[in-house]
């Protein structure tokens, strides 16, 4: 068998407004906002990079500068730093070198379909990642993160993947739900996609999260795509499409997801996280026990 063509580029679909988390994102993109002490943007990134991606795309729109910003070299912050004596080991997540991060423009909404085919001309003939920012996927302790877990998977079957995490049944009506074949330990070959279904009717309980692993040819899909649910073109439709034609398998994320598009799954979020680190677990815990106790 003929080794897949490694996975060096990513595409992060950044141009969104990010209405629901008004007026904080009325001038900085809703990836900036920060969990804790990174913006949501900076854990895709740092995502990327561990799955050995080397280019990243941002697909961006009007005023998201602030994103690039982020990764460009701050002078005058590190001159001030460095005269301060202070680290700066604390910027170099954000270093990235020239010619490793393109931006193309979204011009007009017309939904996560057509920003990923916004980006066609800088991924060219080859497989890519998708990452979408607003799902924080943390991974289990012990576990590599959730795109480096896709790459193995891919490195053994090629083809396209995307993440999957099992839900209870009685939430699988409001996500993408995998119609599930043969399974191998954490990989679920994919016979269908299926979008909100009703309980009664999800194929299985595994949701389709933030993370994915396409051949080129679903630009082409793109390219004649209509519009689907919404009124926007829908990355799911084409999906759909592959199937069948190219192989297709889903990974369930050893980790959890969480959905930092929604005011709730930001607050878990940052929670989360907090609990996760040595530096102050223990003062976040008694301030939420503290805060439970006032309830």
């Amino acid at each position: 068998m003929t080794s897949p063509k490694p996975i060096r580029k990513a595409v992060f679909p950044v141009a969104g407004l990010g209405t629901r988390f008004l007026p904080a994102t009325k001038a900085i993109p809703k990836e900036m906002l920060p969990i804790i002490d990174r913006p949501l943007i900076q854990y895709a990134v740092d995502e990327a990079r561990e799955a050995g991606i080397e280019q990243l795309i941002f697909v961006t729109g009007r005023g998201k500068t602030a994103i690039v910003e982020h990764f460009d070299t701050a002078f005058e912050l590190e001159a001030t730093m460095n005269e301060r004596d202070k680290a700066l080991d604390v910027l170099e997540p954000t270093r990235i070198q020239p010619g490793n991060l393109v931006t193309v423009r979204q011009q007009v909404p017309l939904g996560l379909g057509h920003a990923i085919w916004c980006a066609r001309v800088i991924v060219g003939d080859e497989p890519f990642a998708i990452f979408l920012p607003d799902e924080l996927m943390i991974a289990s302790k012990g576990s590599t993160g959730c795109m480096k877990q896709m790459v193995e998977a891919y490195d053994r079957v090629g083809g396209n993947l995307i993440s999957v995490l099992e839900v209870p049944e009685e939430e699988v009506s409001s996500y993408g739900v995998i119609a599930p074949g043969k399974r191998d330990g954490a990989l679920t070959e994919v016979t269908g996609l299926v979008e909100k279904p009703k309980r009664a009717d999800a194929p299985s309980n595994l949701i389709i999260s933030g993370r994915y692993i396409l051949q080129p040819e679903v630009m082409r899909v793109l390219e004649t795509q209509g519009k689907g649910a919404g009124g926007e073109v829908q990355l799911t439709d084409a999906m759909a499409q592959m199937i069948g034609q190219q192989p297709f398998h889903a990974v369930t994320f050893a980790g959890k997801r969480y959905d930092c598009g929604s005011k709730t799954g930001f607050v878990e979020a940052t929670l989360a996280v907090a609990l996760e680190r040595e530096d102050m677990a223990h003062e976040v815990r008694a301030m939420a026990k503290r805060l439970l106790g006032e309830c």
